[in-house]
């Protein structure tokens, strides 16, 4: 049992970690590979839904809103990433995005009241440090501003809400009905986005359509739910540390199928924010041991 978790773990994160590539091969804008990408899950989803539905009945209106809220969080999160990977590539915005777990430990002591120890203190501050290597050589260097960095920045804080409702949302509502819930709204959210900006949902060419197809399916539905399933059979810090291998792989195939070259800031700021965001991981192990 615990051999299939790890393979469901491991064939999880790669599928997920194809989601940059993908987006950038449909060549279409990022809020609308989101959008059919999300679409398409949804719709994949829908029959187990709705038979957790028969068997368990509807949730509540309590538990709807709080789903809608989280699908809210994570529309922003995908809207924003999506754009930044289409402006500056794939590495900066996704391991950006991937700060999610230090703002969520800051929200925790914001709304929760929450008294980290010195060891997130310490990940924050070197994940803020990669944060900088990153977006500061453009500013001195070029005197203008990495935008599809800051966005990948920005993802991370809608993630990081999505994650702190998802933390309340899930103590009463099963992950089967919460994650097509909040999907659900997502997609409504990522529909008017697409609507107000004047963003076509149509008349790409096939191989879009291929693309969009092969997010939702394979990232989306395959990626989301064998990670699901391992996080219900291995330690949860084990499958949060795992994780932080995602950003790295997306930029490692982004060197490959797209060519893109890193800078030595690049590398260093990754470098930075992962070993920053496994510090927050860590810290929070260790403040759940002493809890117990």
């Amino acid at each position: 049992m615990k051999l299939t978790a790890y393979l469901m773990l491991g064939v999880g994160l790669f599928l997920m970690s194809w989601s940059a590539v993908l987006m950038v091969l449909a060549a279409a804008p990022g809020p609308v590979s989101s959008f059919y990408r999300l679409l398409i899950g949804m719709l994949l989803m829908a029959g187990p839904f709705g038979l957790r539905v028969r068997a368990l009945g509807w949730p509540t209106r309590r538990q709807l809103a709080v789903a809608a809220l989280a699908g809210v969080f994570f529309a922003g999160d995908m809207a924003l990433w999506s754009t930044g990977v289409m402006l500056a590539g794939v590495a900066s915005p996704t391991l950006l995005a991937n700060t999610a777990p230090i703002w969520v430990g800051l929200g925790a002591v914001v709304f929760f009241r929450e008294q980290p120890p010195a060891l997130f203190w310490a990940g924050l501050v070197l994940a803020f440090a990669g944060t900088l290597s990153i977006l500061g050589p453009d500013v001195l260097l070029n005197a203008r501003l990495n935008w599809g960095a800051v966005l990948g920045l920005g993802a991370g804080l809608f993630y990081a809400g999505y994650q702190l409702i998802t933390q309340k949302g899930r103590q009463k509502q099963d992950t089967l009905s919460f994650f097509w819930l909040s999907v659900s709204a997502s997609t409504i959210v990522l529909l008017f986005v697409n609507l107000g900006f004047g963003l076509p949902l149509a008349g790409y060419s096939p191989a879009t359509y291929y693309y969009f197809l092969l997010m939702g399916v394979v990232v989306q539905v395959g990626g989301y739910l064998l990670i699901n399933a391992a996080q219900g059979r291995l330690p949860a810090t084990l499958v949060a540390t795992t994780l932080l291998v995602q950003p790295i792989l997306s930029a490692l195939q982004a060197a490959w199928l797209l060519d893109e070259r890193f800078t030595v800031w690049q590398v260093a700021g990754g470098a930075l924010i992962v070993s920053g965001v496994l510090l927050v991981h860590l810290s929070a192990r260790n403040g759940a041991v002493a809890a117990a």
